[in-house]
């Protein structure tokens, strides 16, 4: 398992608990991006630096995302384009994205780009809150505890 993080729109703050828990148990941490990200130096987290563009890196990440791995991103179609190839997404606001949830997810997306692009509704999510930290926090932990027990079941 890898975690890969679509680091363009990323908020910071989620950033150390992604590389404490990255070092912690020895999980490979793939930062994506098309400007530098300031980066723990340790052997198993690292940053892959794209072009500028619309979608390069969620294009990269999406290439990259194998069967059990987990990609952190606020984007939804990213997030259905990697669960479609078996990997899980997880947004900075600890919604885990999985084959059961994506597609009522993205079809919310889309009525909301409606409603928000005939004036219906105004402006955009909340500030990423505390609240927001923890349950990101709490949905990783047991995230990644879960899928570590798949890959190891006899605790090796």
């Amino acid at each position: 398992m890898r975690i890969f993080i679509d680091a363009d729109a990323f908020p910071n703050v989620i950033k150390d608990i992604l590389m404490r828990a990255a070092v912690r148990l020895n999980v490979p941490l793939v930062f994506v991006a098309n400007k530098p990200v300031r980066i723990d130096d340790a052997a198993h987290i690292s940053l892959i630096l794209v072009p500028a563009g619309p979608d390069v890196a969620d294009n990269r990440i999406a290439r990259l995302a194998e069967p059990g791995d987990l990609v952190i991103t606020a984007d939804i179609p990213l997030a259905d384009r990697v669960v479609a190839k078996g990997a899980f997404a997880l947004n900075p606001r600890g919604k885990l994205y999985t084959e059961d949830n994506i597609k009522d997810s993205l079809a919310m997306r889309g009525l909301m780009n409606e409603l928000r692009d005939g004036g219906m509704i105004t402006g955009g999510p909340a500030t990423f809150s505390k609240k927001d930290r923890q349950a990101f926090a709490n949905q990783l932990d047991s995230f990644l505890v879960r899928q570590l027990k798949m890959e190891n079941p006899a605790g090796e």
